[in-house]
């Protein structure tokens, strides 16, 4: 396997033709051990398939083969293979408009990445696999329209943090039957702990049981990193959503590990050997995702910040807030905010990614901008009882309050009333209004923060302890629960609608689709309103 590396791709002026060169270098050579006739027992597209990281003339197909997903190696022979694929423009393929080979490396787990290019713009298209008389599901892609073409209307689902041993994945059933335009996957598609065991177990202080299980130890390897991957992938419910829409992906925390910050863990683990875990860990997670060659990563590190255009409708950021931030203050702890978190020197998304968002922001021309991102940017206090100390999260923007406000005084600067963040990671939907100044209320911006798919189980609802001490000191708050689900988004040209759906319960099967609450953000007007 070449692996190409990205610094030296990427600089000069023809680093975009370099890479292209390259890509189809990989896809073109014939490497010597290839196994020209493999066979297999089962299908061995038990992973799914899955598309992604669209543009005007194309998107990224991926699959993994994987016989046998749990088994060292996925039950593959550790040779090289050549998979068919093939783009219809209909679901029965009447008509085949693109189609070639790829290399499945076992370097990369037996993986397939296959940037397809040559289509036309905005528009659904449908792909398969074939290897060994065997074939995969059908899945749905989309282009982008042209930037700068007249679009009127966008739908997308927000969703993550997804933990295996906590619940069914209802949620992406139902999003699989949402008529979207894509998905927005915000992180913590896997959890890296080990099996939780057979005992009752306490989780956010109330007793718990695992509904299903993982399968070995805490991920540290590359190898048990992939069969974590292997296990979530499996789920029925996933691949459904994977398979009916393209996927804008990122990664938050445990796709490495809880809370890990820059070079550093939360174990205080030295940053030299932790860099040797994100290695393992960013290999695992470029190879179950339909991601670019761009994305491959270069040792510990991996690009993942991006940008995607809607036509004239919308620019979509998709940020990077673990690789380049500073270490979390005050043990990581929910705590007051002390003067290191107005600190210059600490920053979310460090310097480059920034200036890149900046300039992104700066000249673009649509209708609305969207900050895909992990973590909530508002800045909720709570309290621990009625008496105690305000406290915020030190994991959240709240933490890095310094930075915060310089982007949310860009955007007041320079692109008022069309920016709208979409985030995740707390588990609980929250809606509400950003501003960065409290002696200056007016928002600047709004954000909706999509709960977990399954990660906390079935949930409080709306009136626990938490739910009331944040909606009491927090007035930018518009809404907050505890149950599981997905922020569904339906942009216009001159309003932003969103609704935060809920499932009512995970731990069984058939869980009941509802919607909790709607919102309405006005084109020119930041701050939510009910719907």
């Amino acid at each position: 396997m070449v692996f190409l590396r990205r610094r030296t791709l990427l600089t000069g002026m023809g680093a975009g033709l370099l890479l292209s060169t390259r890509l189809k270098h990989l896809q073109a050579a014939t490497p010597r051990n290839l196994d020209g006739k493999p066979r297999f027992d089962v299908s061995p597209f038990q992973l799914g398939i899955a598309s992604g990281d669209p543009s005007p003339d194309g998107f990224v197909l991926w699959t993994r083969l994987a016989p046998s997903p749990l088994q060292e190696g996925g039950g593959m022979t550790l040779r090289p293979v050549l998979v068919d694929w093939e783009v219809g423009d209909d679901e029965k393929f009447s008509r085949i408009v693109r189609n070639g080979q790829a290399i499945a490396h076992p370097e990369l787990a037996h993986c397939v990445h296959v940037e397809v290019e040559g289509l036309q713009p905005d528009r659904p298209y449908w792909y398969r696999f074939r290897i060994a008389g065997y074939e995969s599901a059908i899945g749905r892609g989309r282009t982008l329209p042209l930037p700068g073409a007249p679009v009127q209307r966008l739908r997308f689902a927000a969703a993550g943090c997804q933990h295996y041993e906590q619940g069914y994945y209802t949620a992406w059933r139902a999003i699989a039957n949402e008529p979207i335009d894509f998905v927005f996957h915000y992180g913590d598609y896997i959890y890296e702990g080990k099996d939780s065991g057979e005992g009752i177990h306490k989780m956010n202080g109330r007793p718990f049981k695992a509904l299903r299980r993982h399968v070995g130890p805490e991920c540290y390897s590359l190898d048990e990193y992939r069969r974590r991957y292997a296990l979530y992938k499996q789920d029925p419910d996933l691949q459904a959503a994977h398979a009916a829409a393209p996927w804008l992906v990122s990664s938050d925390d445990h796709e490495v590990d809880n809370n890990w910050a820059g070079d550093t863990d939360q174990d205080g683990t030295p940053p030299e050997v932790f860099r040797q875990r994100r290695t393992s860990a960013m290999q695992a997670y470029y190879e179950h995702m339909p991601l670019r060659i761009r994305s491959l990563p270069d040792g510990s590190h991996m690009q993942m910040y991006r940008d995607f255009r809607y036509g004239d409708l919308m620019n979509i950021f998709v940020l990077d807030t673990r690789q380049y931030r500073s270490d979390q203050v005050y043990g990581d702890h929910d705590a007051p905010q002390g003067p290191d978190v107005w600190s210059p020197e600490r920053t979310m998304m460090g310097a480059p990614q920034e200036q890149w968002l900046f300039d992104g922001l700066g000249r673009s021309d649509t209708r609305w901008n969207m900050l895909a991102h992990q973590v909530m940017m508002m800045d909720l206090a709570h309290r621990k009882s009625a008496h105690s100390e305000l406290i915020y999260s030190m994991d959240q923007w709240s933490g890095y309050l310094y930075a915060r406000k310089r982007l949310l005084q860009f955007i007041d600067q320079h692109c008022p009333g069309n920016v709208v963040n979409v985030t995740g990671d707390a588990h609980r939907h929250f809606a509400g209004d950003l501003v960065y100044d409290p002696d200056y209320p007016k928002p600047v911006s709004v954000e909706f923060l999509a709960t977990s798919i399954s990660s906390g189980s079935d949930g409080l609802g709306d009136d626990d302890a938490f739910s009331r001490s944040v909606r009491r000191e927090n007035p930018q708050l518009k809404a907050t629960t505890d149950k599981r689900g997905y922020v569904l988004c339906d942009v216009g040209r001159d309003v932003w609608h969103a609704d935060l759906k809920v499932v009512d319960k995970v731990m069984e099967h058939d869980g009941q689709l509802s919607t909790y609450a709607s919102f309405a953000v006005e084109r020119g007007r930041p701050g939510l309103q009910k719907a």
